[in-house]
């Protein structure tokens, strides 16, 4: 019998649902920049219950993308050194895929992922998408497509973030968005399931993840109640929206605060559009007399920027030859899933069969509902 999607899961009895006051959202800014809490107005420790005491910003926020880079290649060398101790492979062997493929292969199911959020049925919010997309982008930080495939697991994603961020949808709703018949959705569930305590437990069981939907919608609120320079902050809503959409393609979700991210998008918007705001990040925000923080904030701009400007999407016959080489793997068993975790309600790990991995390959990526 198909469960039910819509149970909530919280960190502290309410994490989720966390709030905050415009001065300290500003603040928090400012902090970000200037890791200074004092320069904060009305910045306590009550602020600091949000993005800056979160396990986002202690465990998931990195320093570069050259530390990014570094956990995804001992995230493959050890898949090797594993396949290769159990004597299915050699550490030359043709099927193992590189760390760059690897990337190649999560940027193609990241999109998909995006995708098939952007035409659920009902319409999913976009904290429930950005929730999603970041459980992918941690989870294969640590992980190989080698030993789980991300076909699965990008379903997972989703349907946790439909969990936590209280998205109220049933089992039967989740799957009845895959292109499937009944008995194929079904088969689709039994693996999101099977993977779901997996998933759970190699995010750390760090569930609340910190969107910049909601600081973007707070400085827009500021910048119509404490900035009147700007007659209507609405028209840079549609081009910041863009480059929110574009920056979730990119590592910067993992690079940057959830404020840096929202406020930049607002500032590439009125650059675009020839307004200037430099008034507004002086007075406003109170970096006219901290040029440190105002100095990290464009250095932030830009390197953001640059991820966007960089970004290539990958290129289809790249990624087809990858995904034959990928279900080789799997097909020969290569992935070494055996150990993957019981699911709760399930007495032993017995449960989990070869026959479901075989029944994993029997769904495609044909099986997503088109992103048209």
């Amino acid at each position: 019998m198909l469960g039910y999607v819509g149970v909530g899961l919280r960190a502290g009895g309410g994490a989720c649902l966390e709030r905050v006051s415009l001065a300290r959202l500003l603040g928090l800014v400012v902090c970000a920049l200037s890791g200074s809490w004092a320069r904060a107005p009305g910045a306590g420790w009550a602020a600091v219950g949000m993005y800056h005491s979160s396990t986002q910003r202690r465990h998931w926020t990195f320093r570069s993308e050259e530390e990014l880079a570094r956990c995804r290649a001992d995230a493959n060398r050890k898949f090797r050194c594993k396949a290769v101790a159990s004597g299915k492979a050699r550490q030359s062997d043709a099927l193992l895929l590189e760390s760059r493929a690897e990337l190649i292969i999560c940027k193609y199911y990241e999109k998909k992922l995006l995708d098939f959020c952007s035409v659920f049925n009902p319409a999913m919010p976009r904290s429930v998408v950005g929730t999603a997309t970041m459980y992918f982008k941690r989870f294969y930080l640590n992980n190989s497509v080698m030993e789980y495939h991300p076909r699965t697991i990008m379903l997972t994603c989703a349907f946790l973030a439909c969990k936590v961020d209280e998205f109220n949808v049933s089992s039967a709703q989740f799957v009845g968005n895959l292109r499937e018949n009944p008995p194929g959705q079904e088969k689709a569930l039994e693996q999101i399931l099977e993977y779901e305590l997996l998933l759970i437990q190699q995010l750390n069981f760090h569930l609340i993840v910190h969107n910049p939907y909601r600081p973007f919608e707070g400085f827009l609120i500021d910048l119509k109640t404490r900035y009147p320079l700007l007659e209507n902050p609405e028209v840079l809503r549609k081009t910041a929206d863009d480059f929110l959409s574009r920056v979730a393609l990119t590592d910067a979700y993992l690079l940057f605060t959830p404020s840096q991210i929202a406020l930049t998008a607002i500032l590439s918007s009125a650059s675009r559009a020839g307004i200037n705001m430099e008034s507004y990040l002086s007075e406003c925000l109170l970096l006219k007399e901290n040029r440190t923080s105002l100095s990290q904030l464009l250095d932030g701009m830009k390197c953001m920027k640059n991820l966007i400007k960089k970004y290539e999407p990958p290129r289809p016959e790249e990624v087809a030859a990858l995904k034959q080489k990928l279900e080789k793997c799997h097909s020969s068993e290569l992935a070494l899933n055996a150990s993957l975790k019981k699911r709760k309600g399930y007495e032993d790990d017995e449960y989990i069969t070869k026959k479901s991995k075989m029944d994993e390959e029997e769904w495609t990526d044909d099986d997503l509902v088109d992103s048209l």
